[in-house]
């Protein structure tokens, strides 16, 4: 009984401060991502107040807080957007690549980590957070720009590439070599292919059969649907976030709508504990002497994911000031950056201060740069007597004449 009410009072004091940093951080207009960590380090070991009742309950909460970040993630595309996506984004997907993998890469080189710890870090520099990215783009009223569908198209091919990548690290950092590695990507792909066609083929009848009139149970079945896939995908060593992820993508219409409007609550509180486990797992003591490479690797994939944004523009035509707040929109990281640092710290334990500290700096720096990328280098290009100064006719536009640019397409 004495348990019992130790883990309660815990974890209501977790739950209750969660809430409390989330309303603080809406309140000046920033992620509450950073104030999750920072929590989770202050209630972890070496921290302020050390847990000791809740920490394996807040593990299982944050496995699957990871499945409802996916799982929603998927229930915010249909198969056929995928599909377009593909073929319109993969040059911009492949930069982006090139791009921001190789910084993390290096970088794991140069710290003289193995093989899987090198692929790891390159995913956590890899993947701009959606999540944040979503809700800066709303808070800034830009959802109807032009730039806008051009960003959402990267943070798609990120996610696709997610059901590459992730079967791939698990199979490095499971060290089962080339030939089991390569049988569980082949498996992988087969399963993502396999999804995309029953949900393009027969999406409406799959819908039809989860979907139901009552509230309480479309919720069971389809949160009892994703646990049920992702472990099938783990026992298969395909990746639980991938299987939950191609549930998402299964489900379609207002079978997906009335599932995405129950579930995002359950997401935000899971994400939220998931956010804090990491911290916990985190020691305090670690980040110091990881901090320079952190703010380091920071400064180089603000540069580039900046850069993805410019070329990803520039081929759908945008104009430069529009390429500038397409690339400083993609500059945040975040939840995935964080799942994909959790999956390694098994076999790399520096990985997780390191990718904590830069995933602090970034979700700190994402929502400025998104801001003022291009205001700034306006500015400067002014000063340097490159362009001239801006006259009444020259104006930034007002906030209607920026969102009436082009709607998003429904």
């Amino acid at each position: 009984m004495h348990d019992t009410t130790v883990l309660l009072i815990e974890l209501g004091a977790v739950i209750l401060g969660l809430g409390l940093v989330g309303r603080f951080a809406g309140r000046i207009g920033m992620s509450p991502i950073p104030l999750y960590l920072l929590g989770g380090l202050a209630f972890g070991q070496g921290g302020f107040f050390p847990l000791t009742s809740t920490e394996e309950f807040i593990e299982v909460g944050s496995e699957i807080g990871v499945l409802l970040l996916l799982l929603l993630l998927g229930l915010e595309y249909t198969a056929s957007e995928l599909v377009t996506s593909l073929k319109t984004q993969y040059p911009s997907g492949i930069v982006d690549f090139l791009l921001n993998a190789t910084p993390g890469a290096v970088a794991g080189f140069l710290l003289g980590w193995g093989p899987a710890a090198i692929v790891a870090l390159a995913g956590v520099t890899w993947i701009s957070s959606s999540g944040v990215i979503a809700k800066v783009l709303t808070e800034l009223g830009r959802l109807g720009n032009k730039e806008t569908p051009v960003i959402l198209g990267v943070l798609v091919m990120e996610d696709l590439s997610m059901a590459v990548y992730l079967p791939l690290l698990t199979a490095l950092l499971a060290g089962v070599g080339f030939a089991g590695g390569s049988v569980t990507l082949i498996i992988a792909l087969g399963t993502v292919g396999l999804v995309l066609y029953a949900a393009l083929r027969h999406g409406r009848a799959i819908s039809k059969a989860v979907s139901s009139d009552t509230p309480e149970m479309l919720l069971l079945v389809v949160l009892g649907l994703t646990l049920l896939v992702a472990g099938i995908a783990q026992k298969l060593q395909v990746s639980a976030a991938v299987g939950a992820f191609l549930v998402g993508i299964a489900l379609s219409g207002e079978t997906a709508e009335n599932a995405r409007a129950l579930l995002t609550p359950l997401r935000d509180l899971f994400a939220a504990i998931f956010f804090v486990f990491f911290g916990l797992s985190t020691v305090p003591s670690d980040i110091p002497p990881v901090l320079f490479p952190a703010l380091l690797l920071a400064v180089v994939t603000i540069c580039t994911k900046v850069f993805t944004g410019w070329y990803a523009a520039r081929r759908a035509g945008i104009s430069p000031r529009g390429r500038l707040r397409a690339g400083g929109a993609l500059v945040a990281r975040g939840e995935f950056s964080i799942v994909i640092a959790g999956l390694a710290v098994s076999v790399e334990p520096r990985i997780g201060p390191l990718a904590t500290a830069y995933v602090l700096l970034l979700v700190i720096a994402g929502p400025l740069a998104a801001r003022w990328t291009a205001p700034a280098v306006e500015g400067a290009r002014r000063l340097l007597g490159r362009t001239p100064p801006a006259g009444p006719a020259a104006k930034a536009p007002t906030a209607t004449a920026e969102t009436a640019e082009q709607p998003l397409s429904s």
